[in-house]
């Protein structure tokens, strides 16, 4: 008996690991959906300082430092195939314990870069409120398509995140990437992930150096994300307290973290 249309356009799409004399039909199939470990950099002096890096290439301190090397050996465990990290700085030695600790060389992928804030990069809220007073007011209601003078809006920074997303999901079907980025990037896949849209302040939880795992089903589709873990920091256990990243505290007048 022939095959049932819809099924048989079904099974042309598998990818399989045997060759049919070797596997039944029901072992045939292999799961093509994309694991990918998000980890954002650790800490540095301008977090501490609550200034807005962006694409301004700053190193860890020493406690970002120490947040990598626990995360190297939380990472002992886990078995992934590829490591990419945003190219800079902080992300990259973010990175590199667990590139020894696991043997993965660090892929460089420039568009998992902070959200640019253009002519206020390195400054601090007072600063920019001082010298872009107009740009912070606009800044404060969270606008997707706000964007700071010479820098880049929510709408383009979620689009460059999610088809970055996308390239490794695609390039690495079925299998498990550790991804080192920034805060901001993990801003724009929670958002994706919740349906919260673009418009708004931040509502996850994003500490530094801290472990979230995703899966993506489709590489065509990578704003279906589904959030497996997220915001966990057990191997930073007993280290001091991290400069909050909360964008909610600018809306009621308070510093906070950049």
């Amino acid at each position: 008996m022939a095959a049932a249309p819809h099924l048989s356009s079904f099974f042309r799409h598998l990818r399989v690991a045997c060759s049919p004399k070797q596997c039944p039909a029901w072992t045939m199939v292999v799961n093509m959906s994309t694991d990918l470990i998000l980890i954002r950099h650790g800490e540095t002096d301008w977090n501490r300082e609550l200034r807005f890096q962006g694409h301004i290439d700053v190193p860890l301190n020493d406690m970002g430092h120490e947040q990598a090397r626990r995360l190297g050996l939380r990472m002992a465990g886990e078995k992934a195939q590829h490591l990419v990290s945003s190219d800079l700085m902080r992300c990259q030695q973010t990175a590199a314990p667990t590139s020894l600790q696991l043997s993965l060389p660090i892929g460089i992928n420039a568009a998992l870069r902070e959200q640019n804030f253009g002519a206020v990069e390195g400054m601090r809220a007072d600063e920019i409120q001082a010298l872009h007073p107009r740009a912070w007011e606009d800044w404060l209601k969270f606008q997707e398509d706000h964007a700071m003078p010479n820098g880049e809006s929510a709408r383009q920074f979620h689009a460059r995140i999610l088809a970055a997303l996308a390239q490794i999901s695609l390039a690495h079907r079925g299998q498990t990437v550790l991804v080192f980025t920034h805060g901001g990037a993990l801003d724009m896949v929670w958002r994706t992930a919740r349906g919260l849209g673009l418009n708004g302040p931040r509502q996850s939880d994003i500490p530094n150096a801290g472990f979230n795992r995703i899966r993506i089903a489709d590489a065509n589709a990578p704003e279906n994300i589904e959030v497996v873990d997220w915001a966990d920091t057990r191997h930073l256990t007993d280290l001091p307290a991290q400069p909050t990243y909360d964008q909610k505290r600018y809306l009621a007048g308070k510093p906070s973290a950049a």
